[in-house]
């Protein structure tokens, strides 16, 4: 603002000297009065326009106004990605759970063409400033919707969530540690490096078991739990795999593609609350024969 206080006293001391040029300069000197006028008007127009753009920036009296845009516009260390469908008892509580984390992050939600009133719970979070909701009008499966959400996501890591409560959000804090350490770009939380009292079928013990082992022989790898959901990533890393599988074929299809990037798959103990057919639980035999499919297909060709 010196400057501009120094310009507005030259102008206005040296007026009067014009003014009596004007009086008793000769027709040559006219012209040289014009380009003064001139230049002065111009030096006005551009302080006026100057003055609106520094009221337009609001900055505060500490200066520290561009700081402040700069972190509010600062994309999130996190993204979770949910993908939903029909989780209309439980989506909300493992959002608001996942929001209650202490880290940067935004939600992004898939709803992946529910028809319980899930999309109508998920209306909550229209104006929430970290909950995006996607939605697809046809159910397409898990896989398809994490490709949606996977694709718009801005953090530095990305983290899948289920939508019910079978995978606690508190465990996705333990599952990034190794991605913010700079351990590894991929990390899985395993639900058997805990006691097996976790999960008390044997049934589905066995068949993990059975999957996971199958996996590791073609991708040579030492996983534990391969179907587990909790799958966190490198955001550059996930979004330059092409994810193809449209259902529950995504979990042996990205383990795969990750083995053939030879990245190292880190595997961290979460905790896991089991439910049954009843409650909700939608993978089934055809998936199990999907699975079985996809660990030969994606390790072998």
């Amino acid at each position: 603002m010196q400057e501009s206080e120094t310009n507005a006293a030259i102008s206005v001391s040296e007026r009067p000297n014009l003014a009596v040029t004007k009086s008793s300069a000769s027709s040559s000197g006219a012209p040289h009065l014009d380009m003064i006028r001139s230049v002065e008007e111009r030096m006005e127009q551009s302080l006026a326009l100057a003055g609106e753009v520094l009221s337009s920036l609001e900055l505060p009296a500490n200066g520290q106004g561009h700081a402040a845009a700069a972190t509010a516009v600062s994309p999130p260390e996190v993204t979770v990605v949910i993908p939903v469908f029909n989780e209309q008892k439980t989506v909300c509580e493992v959002i608001d759970r996942v929001l209650a984390l202490p880290i940067s992050l935004e939600v992004i939600v898939v709803d992946d063409g529910s028809s319980d009133g899930t999309r109508e719970e998920l209306k909550r979070y229209s104006n929430h400033a970290q909950v995006r909701t996607l939605l697809h009008e046809v159910n397409q499966g898990k896989g398809a919707a994490l490709r949606t959400g996977i694709s718009q996501a801005r953090g530095e890591f990305v983290v899948i969530q289920d939508a019910d409560l079978e995978y606690d959000p508190s465990n996705i804090l333990a599952v990034l540690k190794p991605l913010q350490a700079g351990l590894t770009e991929a990390a899985y939380g395993s639900r058997y490096l805990l006691p097996a009292e976790q999960d008390r079928s044997l049934i589905h013990r066995l068949g993990n078991w059975g999957l996971t082992t199958f996996s590791n022989i073609l991708a040579r790898q030492s996983l534990t739990d391969m179907e587990t959901c909790y799958k966190a990533f490198r955001r550059e890393l996930i979004q330059s795999i092409e994810i193809e599988e449209n259902r529950f074929g995504f979990e042996p299809e990205i383990t795969a593609k990750l083995a053939r990037t030879q990245t190292q798959i880190c595997e961290v103990p979460i905790s896991y609350q089991p439910r049954g057919w009843k409650e909700g639980k939608k993978i089934g035999l055809k998936d199990l024969l999907r699975t079985l499919y996809c660990i030969v297909k994606y390790n072998l060709r």
